[in-house]
């Protein structure tokens, strides 16, 4: 005990004291470690090759923002969805009510509808109206059907019912007039027609110069005629004449067939003949071609059927057309015929027809005029003598000459010749005189 530390102390640590083993060497004196070399955490290296591949964490501040600009994009979007669908909701009973509405005036307006003319106004919702097949109705004008259009004489459509007013056609033009207005004109001039130059002359002088220089019927003070007819044997170019008056005018030409005036209904004739005349007065200066009207025009008497009766009234109307209580100004008419001796002598007496222009079958002069047209562009033979046909005895009109043009080339087409012969004339022209007696009786146009 004597010799261990007093209360049992150890004294390597105090200081001062020395080393048991007695050594010369101090102790060395604490010093504070060097300030790190940068500010922030220190990171600790990685070994191996994922650290060497591993990219650096960034801060994501761009990142952030393009996600936000990405949001508020998605919620224009939702916030513009939301108001179409809101929209839709709210619109949605309207036009449920809309194709209600529809299907009532649907329903009131009925099908099929009928079709008829105002006759007159009573109020702004009442009116007489009629239809072509009945008698006048007084009915109601139903609340959408636009009242500032309608006026007397105009086309309706009616219930098919009640005959009510459901609607307004509003192409005031018969479509039976339409067609008959030449949209393009013919390929025949003057010059395919042979011969004929008296009667060119007087249809020029009739019909074209009082519309492209009316002055000078002023000027000697007199009246331009207001029609003329054309009559003669079939064949002799009365149509003919009439195309090459429509190639070479300007003006409005409509064409009309007689038989095309005489309807199956009651009035319906007069009506046509009524729009005809208004349409051609709204196109003026027109000229209207009435081919064939004999089929309406002939000599008025004592009629047993409703057909005749009607026939008659549509040649009234066309009396009162060409020469009535209103002027028919500058719209010429043009008739044709080959049966004058049959119309009635008040569709011929001046001052409805003021020229007749008759059209005889062609002398030797204009056979030859014709055949020179008809041959011109065709292939002949050196033996082809056309005056032995110019000077034959037999009676040819222009459509016979034509015939023979055609029936002869026709021969040399069967033959695979590219030549047409003075053998293939004289065969034709016996065939086409032969086709032409055989059902013609003797002496029906003496």
């Amino acid at each position: 005990m004597g010799q261990g530390t007093p209360g049992g102390l150890n004294r390597q640590g105090l200081p001062g004291d020395r080393k048991p083993d007695g050594g010369d060497k101090k102790e060395k004196k604490f010093e504070p470690a060097a300030p790190p070399a940068r500010v922030g955490r220190k990171q600790r290296k990685q070994k191996g090759p994922e650290a060497a591949a591993r990219l650096p964490t960034v801060t994501p501040l761009t990142k952030c923002k393009l996600r936000l600009l990405k949001l508020e994009r998605i919620k224009d979007y939702l916030l513009m969805e939301e108001e179409f669908v809101t929209n839709q909701e709210r619109l949605k009973p309207q036009e449920e009510k809309a194709e209600e509405d529809r299907s009532k005036v649907d329903d009131l307006r009925g099908s099929p509808m009928s079709v008829g003319n105002l006759e007159e106004l009573i109020d702004e919702s009442h009116a007489i109206v009629s239809s072509s097949v009945g008698p006048e109705y007084y009915v109601g004008i139903l609340s959408f059907v636009d009242k500032d259009q309608l006026e007397p004489g105009c086309a309706i459509l009616m219930h098919n019912k009640v005959l009510s007013v459901v609607g307004l056609l509003q192409d005031e033009v018969d479509p039976m007039v339409s067609v008959m207005k030449v949209e393009k004109a013919p390929l025949e001039s003057y010059a395919d027609i042979g011969g004929l130059d008296a009667q060119i002359q007087e249809i020029k002088e009739a019909v074209e110069l009082p519309l492209t220089h009316p002055e000078l019927y002023e000027d000697i003070g007199i009246k331009p005629p207001k029609g003329v007819i054309l009559y003669g044997e079939p064949g002799t170019g009365k149509t003919l004449l009439a195309k090459a008056v429509a190639n070479s005018t300007s003006a409005t030409f409509l064409r009309v067939v007689g038989s095309e005036l005489i309807q199956k209904y009651l009035g319906d004739g007069p009506k046509l003949v009524r729009e005809l005349f208004r349409v051609a007065d709204d196109l003026s200066p027109s000229i209207v071609f009435i081919d064939e009207i004999d089929a309406v025009g002939t000599k008025r008497y004592d009629a047993h059927s409703g057909g005749e009766r009607e026939i008659q009234r549509t040649m009234l109307e066309l009396l009162n057309q060409l020469d009535g209580f209103d002027s028919r100004g500058d719209v010429k008419v043009i008739l044709a015929t080959n049966r004058i001796e049959s119309l009635d002598p008040a569709l011929l007496r001046p001052g409805r027809i003021d020229r007749k222009i008759e059209f005889p079958l062609p002398d030797i002069k204009t056979r030859r005029r014709i055949f020179q047209i008809h041959t011109s562009r065709m292939t002949l033979a050196d033996d082809v003598n056309l005056e032995e046909f110019v000077m034959t005895k037999d009676e040819f009109s222009g459509a016979d000459i034509k015939a023979i043009c055609t029936e002869a080339g026709l021969l040399a087409l069967r033959e695979r010749r590219m030549k047409v012969t003075h053998a293939d004339f004289k065969k034709a022209k016996e065939k086409v005189m032969f086709k032409k007696k055989e059902g013609v009786p003797e002496g029906l146009y003496m």
